[in-house]
């Protein structure tokens, strides 16, 4: 009788240790707390911007931004089949962050004061400048010229509220979810201009069915220093990736990354700003 209550009591404790081992293999699968170790991490980036974050045809992934967490995921212990990378939007980018849909986020990310109430940044990365891209045969040559003009840019996007509260108010704003739609706007002539950062406007310029149709006024309009979003008080990984991005313009990786992806374009990209010197 005795050695029956022994072995219920055994069989019970080896139950929930079992239980135990299932869940906590489970958690493998989706790491998202940067350790490596053979699990998987969640990068946000965009999907519609060539040049920096394009899904491709055959499902994969290609530009600067890609490249860039790439090399970061890599010094991070995840190896290129690791990531799943998820589609950020900007106007959700914070939420994503904030709720734990992904470790970091690499899309074309500009740091403001705005947003590092509500996230941390590594980086920058990458200095920017917001630019017009208008048809070729536009007169548009300047940022008060806009005025009267319908012009499209990107929900959330902080390039829309540059044009708003200094550069041309009385502009007619159109904000689309994606950069593609204010292209295909600007291709039938629904809008006049779209506005945003030039890295990502000579990535849509520089695509076969756009070639000569454009064209980017070369105006710096702001200054832009992309950063990778990281969730508000997580100091570890902003060291981390702060650490993998110097590495990567010390080997030669970032100027690489910037020649194969901004090249065909005739982008005159800044260069590497100084990693961790996170704009005031």
């Amino acid at each position: 009788m005795k050695l029956r209550k022994v072995t219920a009591a055994s069989a019970a404790v080896l139950a929930l240790a079992l239980s135990a081992t299932a869940c906590g293999g489970g958690d493998k699968d989706s790491d998202n707390n940067g350790s490596g170790g053979g699990g998987k991490i969640k990068i946000g980036i965009k999907f519609d911007q060539p040049g920096l974050g394009l899904k491709q045809p055959d499902g994969s992934f290609a530009g600067f931004d890609v490249d860039v967490a790439t090399y970061v995921a890599k010094q991070l212990g995840y190896a290129p089949d690791k990531i799943e990378w998820v589609e950020t939007k900007s106007a959700d980018r914070e939420n994503a962050l904030a709720r734990g849909d992904v470790k970091f986020i690499a899309a074309t990310y500009s740091i403001n004061d705005e947003r590092k109430q509500k996230v941390d940044f590594a980086g920058p990365y990458l200095l920017a400048h917001q630019d017009l891209l208008v048809k070729a045969d536009s007169t548009i040559s300047k940022g008060t010229d806009l005025n009267g003009k319908n012009l499209c840019s990107v929900t959330g996007s902080t390039s829309a509220q540059n044009v708003q509260k200094s550069i041309a108010p009385k502009a007619n704003l159109r904000e689309n979810s994606g950069y593609s739609e204010c292209i295909a706007a600007l291709q039938s002539g629904a809008v006049d201009a779209v506005t945003t950062d030039d890295s990502i406007l000579a990535g849509f310029a520089a695509q076969d069915k756009y070639k000569g149709q454009f064209k980017l006024t070369g105006l710096k309009l702001s200054n832009e220093n992309y950063g990778i979003g990281v969730k508000k008080g997580d100091t570890a990984t902003v060291n981390k990736i702060n650490d993998a991005l110097k590495k990567m313009v010390s080997d030669g990786s970032w100027q690489k990354a910037v020649d194969a992806n901004f090249g065909p374009a005739n982008y005159k990209n800044e260069p590497a700003p100084t990693i961790g010197n996170i704009v005031k």
